[in-house]
């Protein structure tokens, strides 16, 4: 059994790395000591280059072992031994993916030397050909020049991925000739002692938003993102900020009380702290112009058409469910030359929905029913939840968008069962009712369980090994140590518990307890006691935030 998840240990990272269970972390962000003399709480910044070296070989070999064959390793290192860790990785089995430039301002004073004003972040993979890269993701890209400047509604909306091309400082020259995040050399400020965001106790704290890109691209919801140097805390706030499990080490007593105090005040779904471009995103050249309204009223026409030969008669949210209909209403739209993209032409169905402008559809689905709900909805919540924290996207856009919708589908499979078939049209389904149910819950909520709300109120809570009295209609919380991550309703609590016993991202977030409370009541009497339990413990990892807040956004 290794170190225990979600936690900041209190050790050197070099024996702490060979506790942690071989090949079980996702992505490791490590910020070591420089060696350049710098006043630790403990730790002595100046050491022999040949021990310094060799302390490096030993926490780098422990990175790599700690890592899954699919893992990414990135390091943010100075100049004095970037050149030497780079070796140092490689020789460890690693293979280097992108040198990148972290540009920031508030640089470092040096008597004797120009300014300190970047540090190098290598990012390494251990294997070249199966790692991941969430090109995908719409926090990680960057607005295209075919949007910004010409205002081609042919552009895609999410941005594109960055370039590996820069030039010169923002001082320097006009933005679209100068630093911006699409470059690898990244402009970020430093974190100064006047910031906002500036924690205090630690002299080297690293800017939530350059970690967050890091973390978005390089791991997915629920990974285990590990940092051996603690530090400030900025790596494990981020990954708990974004959804994933996290895993710190520091050799400060002293720092490790206050790597605590700030997780203990830091949630999935907060704000990730900072400006998320830190030069202005609008062009200023003679030649920019204002993004096209994409459509007028033949493009309305044309997408009705489109509506009328791919829908077959169904309804706007049911095309974006089923992704046959759905891509047969996108070729539609583009064989009648739509300017757009599929997200734009979904998103515009939408739009036309709302309005009743679009003809009444001839076919009604079947709803999802309270078995189907109990089977494999829970899966499409936690779907839901765990994107909108990574990409900051409401249940609308991830449906329209193809790329966003399929990875809305591989969450769901991941999390949901594994003895039944389900699709992912069942999935989209389940997540657009449990939105339609969630409201009313929050409501109901309010008004009939209020007292389950209340922390005072103690729960009837059992362990994992003896589950027998959940065998029962109710709504269940289940709990790792102190903190409930899920809150679930089911026609038979112990056989939905049961499910995500055996089931590996289940096992994963390391349940040991369950809270419970009966209830024989209706589906929807059900679903707002779990609006309560889940208000309870303030919106819980893994449940839809309309069970807690009007916002779907985190």
């Amino acid at each position: 059994m290794g170190l225990r998840k979600n936690q900041i240990h209190q050790g050197d990272c070099v024996a702490s790395l060979k506790r942690v269970d071989e090949g079980s972390v996702d992505l490791v962000f490590a910020d070591p000591p420089f060696n350049i003399g710098y006043e630790y709480d403990v730790y002595d910044d100046s050491q022999a280059a040949e021990d310094y070296l060799a302390w490096s070989r030993q926490w780098i070999r422990g990175v790599y072992r700690a890592l899954k064959p699919n893992g990414t390793f990135w390091l943010a290192i100075g100049d004095e031994f970037a050149a030497e860790l780079k070796i140092e990785a490689q020789q460890a089995g690693f293979h280097c993916r992108s040198w990148v430039i972290w540009y920031y301002t508030f640089g470092v004073n040096c008597v004797n030397g120009f300014s300190r004003s970047h540090t190098h972040l290598f990012h390494f993979v251990k294997d070249p050909s199966d790692f991941t890269f969430n090109r995908v993701n719409p926090q990680v890209r960057v607005k295209s020049a075919r949007e910004l400047v010409y205002g081609d509604n042919r552009a895609n909306p999410n941005g594109r991925l960055p370039d590996n091309t820069w030039i010169t400082r923002p001082q320097d020259a006009p933005f679209f000739l100068s630093f911006n995040p699409s470059h690898d050399t990244w402009y970020f400020a430093r974190v100064a002692g006047t910031f906002k965001e500036r924690e205090g106790f630690h002299g080297c704290q690293m800017p939530e938003q350059l970690l967050a890109r890091i973390i978005r691209v390089s791991s997915r919801p629920q990974d285990l993102v590990l940092d051996p140097f603690g530090g400030s805390g900025t790596t494990l706030a981020v990954a708990k900020k974004l959804g994933r499990q996290w895993m710190g080490f520091e050799l400060s007593k002293e720092y490790v009380k206050y790597i605590q105090e700030r997780l203990d005040k830091t949630n999935a779904g907060d704000p990730i702290d900072g400006p998320d471009d830190p030069i202005q995103s609008a062009p200023t050249t003679a030649t920019g112009r204002r993004n096209k309204r994409p459509f007028n009223e033949d493009t309305q026409k044309a997408v009705v058409a489109a509506y009328r030969q791919a829908g077959r008669g169904y309804p706007a949210d049911y095309i974006l469910c089923d992704e046959d209909l759905n891509a047969e209403f996108v070729r539609a739209c583009r064989d009648r030359g739509i300017g757009g993209s599929p997200f734009l032409w979904n998103r515009y169905l939408l739009r036309m929905r709302k309005a009743n402008r679009l003809p009444q559809a001839s076919k009604r689905p079947p709803r999802v029913t309270a078995e189907e709900m109990d089977r494999f909805g829970f899966a499409s919540e936690v779907a839901w939840r765990l994107l909108a924290i990574d990409y900051r996207k409401t249940l609308d856009d991830i449906l329209c968008s193809p790329e966003f919708a399929r990875e809305f589908d591989r969450l769901a499979a991941e999390f949901g069962p594994k003895d039944i078939p389900v699709s992912s049209f069942e999935y989209r389904r389940a997540a657009l009712s449990i939105r339609k149910r969630s409201k009313a819950a929050r409501s109901k909520a309010t008004k009939n369980f209020s007292p389950w709300m209340s922390r005072n109120k103690e729960l009837p809570r059992t362990s994992i090994d003896a589950l027998e009295q959940l065998e029962k209609p109710g709504v269940f919380v289940l709990n790792a140590g102190d903190v409930g991550f899920y809150a679930g309703e089911s026609q038979n609590m112990r056989n939905r518990v049961e499910q995500a016993l055996d089931h590996e991202r289940w096992q994963g977030l390391e349940p040991d307890s369950v809270a419970f409370v009966e209830n024989d009541g209706s589906l929807a009497a059900k679903y707002a006691l779990k609006s309560a339990l889940a208000r309870r413990g303030e919106c819980p990892l893994l449940n839809c935030r309309l069970l807690v807040h009007d916002s779907e956004l985190p």
